[in-house]
């Protein structure tokens, strides 16, 4: 199985939006993911689904990739996938969905997952627009669009 982990975009304050359920991208965050979905694309991802968490800056996110990689299923938000969720519920739903699942997701819980689907205590935190690829249950590659370059993942 694939699972390629992401954290949304950066979104704006939490001033602007009213609260922090309602934030959305920023216009850095949305080139940002733009940069990612590039990476995604060069490296051949190729998603049976996407998921993501319900908030608007995890489902733009997710929207901004399934554009650059022509992807034309469903993009299923889940609340496993917020940002206070318990990983154990989101990694046992991600199966369920195909063999190569994007996952879109907030700080702390996309490391917390991470950490769970490797078996791990922790797993380093995400940078916004970044996604680390699991591949049978081990970190291999990281895409960063800060440094527009996938490189490979070590975790230790």
């Amino acid at each position: 199985m694939k699972i390629y982990l992401v954290r949304h975009g950066e979104a704006v304050p939490e001033d602007d939006a009213g609260s922090d359920r309602d934030r959305w991208l920023n216009a850095n965050g949305r080139e940002a993911v733009r940069v990612l979905g590039r990476l995604l694309r060069e490296t051949h991802v190729e998603p049976d689904a996407i998921l993501c968490s319900p908030l608007p800056r995890a489902a733009q996110t997710a929207e901004l990739l399934a554009q650059s990689l022509d992807y034309l299923g469903v993009i299923a938000s889940l609340r496993s996938l917020e940002p206070a969720a318990q990983p154990a519920r989101a990694a046992a739903e991600i199966p369920t969905y195909g063999r190569a699942v994007i996952v879109v997701g907030h700080e702390p819980s996309i490391s917390m997952l991470g950490a769970h689907i490797l078996g791990r205590p922790s797993f380093p935190p995400f940078r916004t627009a970044q996604c680390c690829f699991i591949e049978n249950n081990k970190a291999t590659l990281m895409a960063r669009a800060d440094i527009a370059n996938v490189v490979a993942y070590f975790v230790d």
